[in-house]
């Protein structure tokens, strides 16, 4: 049986009350009493209940996150970052993927609430915003902009759109192909306007079409390919999406960067180690991750963020996939 601190208080022979004031370290404890009680719970093995200790204390050390799903290259980047600051500013992440379900959203929020979580990042496109609201705890989301009363982090997705169609356009393309993710996605349509920006200063046009991000179907692609037989440049709005569109144009005897130049965007390692290595767009997820992580405990301290929405900058990684 695990020991309790009950337990814990009869052997170091002092009251509850005076063990809970030494695990929650709240109150005073004469030094040499501290250290006789540390030493006890590390004899018995005790593990002090957290949720307990956080309603006591009124803080559970623990941030939520919730994203739309897991995966190796965005938001396992993501991440990585808020579980690296987290730990550095003393709290745990809770993070779980929704999938896109409104459903899933409201079962993670109220799984939230039971635990008493001190602050809630949010770096999904979340549908269910107004109850956010309802959680009453400090919140802050990454890459999406839910509402302009929510603090949050992006990148220049308008930028990083201008970016790739400008390269694009200094590779000599005339006849473009944008690969994107679902169309409502904020990330997606700002990318999609700083292209057309570009296009549009320089008589172009492109041929828009929507793919899943996380498993684009190569049949689609190749049908796509196939029916814009002049096409001379594409940009992806994933990596992902850039490494199957570089397979398809293979397997279709296109060469690049001779026949198509190809621009990817997210800069993960994938990209450079394929042949040819892909110019893409590079957004620091990592620092985002922090970045949250950082204003989110200083809302959680009740500090007023000096600018509501950061943004992010981007740049142009130059490789081997354009002319």
């Amino acid at each position: 049986m695990k020991p309790t601190i009950r337990d814990v208080a009869k052997k170091a022979n002092v009251s509850v009350s005076t063990v809970s004031r030494v695990i929650n370290q709240k109150g005073y404890v004469h030094e040499e009493t501290k250290i006789l009680v540390d030493q006890t719970i590390k004899e018995m093995g005790f593990i002090p209940n957290q949720l307990a200790r956080s309603l006591t204390s009124h803080s559970s050390k623990i941030v939520g996150v919730i994203v739309p799903h897991i995966g190796p290259s965005f938001y396992g980047e993501l991440l990585e970052g808020i579980e690296s600051q987290a730990a550095t500013n003393g709290y745990k992440i809770m993070f779980c993927h929704t999938q896109d379900d409104p459903d899933r959203e409201i079962e993670y929020l109220k799984f939230f609430e039971q635990y008493n979580i001190d602050g809630l990042i949010v770096a999904s496109n979340f549908n269910n915003k107004d109850r956010l609201t309802d959680l009453k705890i400090p919140t802050i989301t990454v890459d999406h902009i839910l509402d302009e009363n929510i603090p949050s982090i992006t990148s220049d997705n308008i930028k990083g759109g201008e970016l790739a169609a400008d390269r694009l356009i200094k590779a000599g393309a005339k006849h473009i192909l944008i690969f994107r993710g679902p169309s409502f996605l904020l990330t997606t349509m700002e990318r999609t306007i700083g292209v057309i920006n570009i296009l549009k200063q320089n008589d172009l046009y492109a041929n828009i079409y929507d793919f899943d991000l996380l498993n684009p179907d190569i049949k689609m692609i190749e049908d796509v390919i196939y029916n814009n037989p002049n096409v001379d440049g594409i940009i992806t709005f994933t990596d992902t999406l850039a490494l199957a569109t570089l397979h398809t144009l293979h397997n279709l005897g296109k060469r690049i960067p001779e026949d198509v130049s190809l621009i990817g965007y997210d800069d993960t390692p994938y990209a450079k180690w394929v042949t040819p290595p892909i110019t893409t767009i590079h957004q620091s997820i990592k620092f985002m991750g922090q970045q949250s992580l950082i204003n989110l405990t200083k809302l959680m301290k009740g500090v007023e963020l000096e600018t509501l929405h950061d943004i992010v900058d981007v740049k142009l990684i130059e490789r081997k996939s354009t002319k």
